[in-house]
């Protein structure tokens, strides 16, 4: 598993960071620094721990790096349903993120089984 990048869950979780990131940048001002700023660290943070996380010898260690990033998946999932509840105009493009970040969620609990 060292080569992260061939990993499909790390190349969705990828993909989800960026479209994050592009969301921020449509959010209201307030909420650059504040929720968008939180948004951004939690996607990144999947992508981050689940490369580190390959880069470990021993399954436990990895199942460790796996599970800090599938917290970081639901801290994302938070965020984008409350964007939703306080920006409604925002919900298509948070409901596409969610579908997403769903899928990350599901395939990180299947690799985390599978190490297990």
């Amino acid at each position: 598993m060292k080569d992260f990048k061939r990993l499909i869950v790390w190349q969705k979780s990828f993909q989800l960071f960026i479209d994050c990131h592009k969301l921020c940048r449509i959010l209201p001002h307030e909420e650059k620094y504040e929720l968008g700023s939180q948004l951004r660290r939690a996607a990144f943070s999947i992508t981050a721990n689940v490369a580190e996380g390959s880069a470990k010898a021993t399954n436990p260690h990895k199942k460790t790096y796996l599970d800090n990033a599938l917290g970081s998946a639901y801290e994302v999932e938070t965020a984008l349903l409350a964007i939703i509840e306080l920006y409604p105009r925002l919900k298509t493009v948070c409901e596409i993120n969610l579908g997403i970040c769903i899928e990350v969620q599901k395939m990180m609990n299947a690799l985390i089984e599978k190490l297990s």
